[in-house]
């Protein structure tokens, strides 16, 4: 039930093209031991292989042992999710309750606070980026239906391989790909309540997998979701600005056809076009945080267009098993990517030449479109045995924009961004020992045209808009890795690694945060990168009764990236200052019995910034950043050979910070005080000859808290103050026709 880990290093996540392989993870979080697994020995009920030799993944640009690689790489299995998915539907919550540095689920649209080990992730899909660094708008997590997953890896820590955005880490998830050979046909339903009116869940899919001279994938689905009430049986509030799942309706046409040209050569086509769209049928009602009375909603028409999250994405892939005696894999891939933002009369949009002030209504919308191609070229045993190089040329192109969707005004001027990287990487492994290391050349250059800022308001009452004159940046950045891998006992092992992440900030949020005159984009030198260097040492141990891992981290930045926003004007701005985040994780499993299995993780994260430039870093991160420690317990019964039962309970410690803390001439606070809590979900299924059927129930005790982010957030106001989800069941229902 949750994932069995394995150690990796600076992952790139599995390029579409490898050879998909469902690996079984030993511990529920962080770095363990996977087991190669395919869907024909599952369902022939195979056990699974627990040796380090054995098993191999495809998170490095090719398939590796992961006894042979240092660093840390989280796999979540088909199997795994599957069972994550009978209680909850929400991706970032699977994240949450998987992953140990992965911090709470806002429980949203939004993903804003949802960051791994104190920084951000790089979202991919089959490789293909879907976040959206250049204008950060926290709306990634939501690009596909979890059915069309087939595995999800998370690469903790900053990774140099898979190049811009990834400081915090790379989450890939991995789309399913035919296994059997002949036709299938697979209904999925399901439905899900908490015993009130119009909270209810209905979700209905179709797949199609084919596998015989070619195979291919076809899904359909459609997910309606109502609005839900919390632990005291009050509605839950919506999060009417940012987006909420809540009162919405997604749907997904997912296709991919793969044909092995020859025995050596494969090409892969996919496409995939996801929408999440409010259905506009409740509105908010406001709490009052100082009183303790939380956001909640009625039914009522909210204001402009409900927002919505519209992604495509299309790639083309090519491998060759034997070029030049290697591997070759060439991804083209293209993702269109559209969100819209709930409409107010928000201070920061008034405008009097428009509307008279405070009556304004409007609201963003972020359009983001990127175009790439990924190479890479893995040879193994070159000059010497045991010598093993990868290499490949990476470009990106993204064009990103924020627009006001009812005025038509321009709030992030066209950004047009080009990445190329070269990279290479060498391994070399003798004995009991080996060492990888390698670098990757980036080259970035961003175009603005020249712009005016939204109306500004100015100390007397006026307002005034800056002009801005366009221009260009141009990056080149040297970023790096080098590891080693001891392994010492028979499935033993212990490894250290540092590793190198290049990003940048919220490039949108510097350019519609100017408020001076004479100012250009040139010199705004808050657009300058970020280096994020991480260092990590771990062990890991996997044999008969089952596993475990321990490892701690340091993560730095001299030049880091926060974003601060006032909890009067709602406005934020980037800090340039450092940032430094160290944490230990631990992840084990026990298996006393083939039909039991007990896994428990523990993360604790560590994260300082500075209050401005050239202050001392004697300041927590706050939750936007950076989630609380965290505990995750878990026990799975095989209780007849078709029946299976789990119970996980994952516990948030209490985090207190910045007590006294204040900024912006005492108008910002930065004090955060969280209260944790503890969440228990239970899960049952039961394969019988009509189908599986699945009963799952989040929150099971029925917890009434605050969920953590809307607890700890020093920006929080009276619109934002959520609870957590109450008790909640969810019943389904699957069936293959084959």
């Amino acid at each position: 039930m949750s994932p069995r880990k394995c150690p990796l290093f600076l992952a790139l996540v599995a390029a579409l093209t490898a050879p998909a392989v469902s690996a079984q993870m030993a511990p529920s979080q962080t770095l363990a031991a996977t087991t190669v697994e395919t869907t024909e020995a599952r369902e022939a009920g195979a056990s699974d292989a627990r040796t380090l030799d054995s098993v191999v993944v495809t998170a490095t640009r090719g398939t590796k042992a992961i006894d042979k690689i240092p660093g840390a790489v989280s796999v979540i299995t088909r199997s795994e999710l599957d069972a994550q998915l009978q209680i909850t539907e929400d991706l970032s919550q699977v994240l949450a309750t998987q992953i140990p540095g992965y911090a709470p689920s806002r429980q949203k649209l939004t993903t804003f606070g949802e960051s791994l080990r104190g920084r951000t992730p790089l979202i991919l899909f089959d490789g293909v980026p879907q976040s959206n660094p250049l204008r950060n708008g926290a709306r990634e997590g939501y690009f596909a239906d979890p059915s069309v997953i087939e595995r999800i890896e998370v690469v903790s820590g900053a990774s140099a391989v898979q190049g811009l955005g990834a400081t915090g880490g790379i989450i890939n998830y991995i789309s399913r790909t035919p296994r059997i050979k002949g036709t299938s046909h697979t209904v999925d339903l399901k439905y899900g309540t908490q015993g009130e009116s119009d909270d209810a869940l209905w979700k209905a899919g179709y797949g199609l997998e084919h596998k015989q001279r070619f195979d291919a994938l076809l899904y359909v689905g459609a997910t309606m979701r109502g609005v839900g009430v919390d632990g005291e049986n009050r509605r839950l509030g919506l999060e009417a600005t940012q987006g909420d799942v809540q009162d919405s309706t997604a749907t997904d046409l997912f296709a991919k056809v793969g044909l092995d040209i020859s025995d050596a050569q494969r090409v892969q086509v996919s496409f995939n076009r996801f929408l999440l769209e409010g259905d506009g049928d409740w509105t908010r009602v406001d709490g009052d945080r100082d009183a303790g009375i939380l956001t909640s909603a009625v039914r009522g028409e909210p204001v402009g267009l409900p927002p919505r999250n519209r992604v495509q994405t299309a790639s083309l892939d090519w491998m060759h098993a034997d070029l030049a005696g290697g591997t070759a894999n060439v991804q083209l891939y293209k993702q269109d990517f559209e969100s819209v933002y709930g409409a107010g009369t928000f201070g920061v949009f008034q405008d009097p030449a428009i509307a008279p002030v405070n009556t304004l209504v409007d609201q963003s919308e972020i359009i983001a479109d990127k175009a790439g191609l990924r190479t890479t070229w893995v040879r193994p045993d070159l000059f010497l045995n045991g010598l093993e190089m990868t290499v490949g040329v990476d470009w990106l192109s993204d064009e990103s924009e924020q627009q006001l969707a009812q005025t038509g005004r321009t709030w992030v001027p066209p950004l047009e961004f080009e990445n190329v990287a070269l990279f290479t990487q060498a391994e070399y492994t003798s004995g009991a020992f080996t060492v990888r290391g390698g670098a990757r050349r980036e080259h970035a250059t961003l175009e603005v045209e020249d712009y005016t800022t939204l109306a500004v308001r100015q100390s007397n009452g006026s307002y005034r808009r800056f002009d801005v004159a366009g221009g260009g940046r141009s990056f080149t950045q040297w970023v790096g890795n080098l590891g080693a891998v001891w392994r010492f006992a028979d499935g033993w092992s212990a490894f250290a690694a540092y590793n190198e992440g290049f990003g940048l900030p919220d490039v949108g949020l510097v350019l519609r945060g100017v408020r001076a005159e004479g100012q250009s984009v040139g010199d705004l030198i808050a657009l300058e990168p970020i280096v994020t260097d991480n260092r990590e040492v771990g062990i890991t141990w996997a044999g008969a009764l089952g596993s475990f891992t321990a490892s701690a981290y340091d993560s730095r930045s001299e030049l880091g990236s926060q974003v601060r926003v006032d909890r009067i004007t709602g406005q934020g701005s980037i800090q340039r200052v450092p940032v430094e985040v160290s944490g230990f994780e631990f992840a084990g499993e026990l298996r006393p019995h083939q039909d039991w299995a007990l896994t428990a993780t523990y993360a604790t994260t560590r994260g300082k910034t500075a209050a401005e430039e050239d202050a001392p870093l004697d300041l927590a991160l706050g939750a936007r950043s950076q989630g609380p420690d965290k505990a995750v317990a878990a026990v799975r019964w095989q209780a007849s050979p078709s029946v299976a039962v789990w119970l996980q309970a994952m516990h948030l410690f209490s985090r207190h910070v910045n007590e006294g803390r204040v900024i912006n001439n005492g108008l910002t606070s930065l004090e955060e005080n969280f209260n944790g809590y503890t969440i228990a979900d239970l899960g049952v299924t039961w394969n019988s000859r009509w189908g599986q059927f699945g009963l799952g129930v989040e929150n099971l005790f029925d917890r009434q808290y605050v969920g953590y982010y809307s607890q700890a957030n020093n920006s929080g106001n009276n619109l934002d103050y959520f609870a957590g989800r109450g008790r909640a069941y969810l019943l389904s229902w699957q069936r293959t026709f084959r």
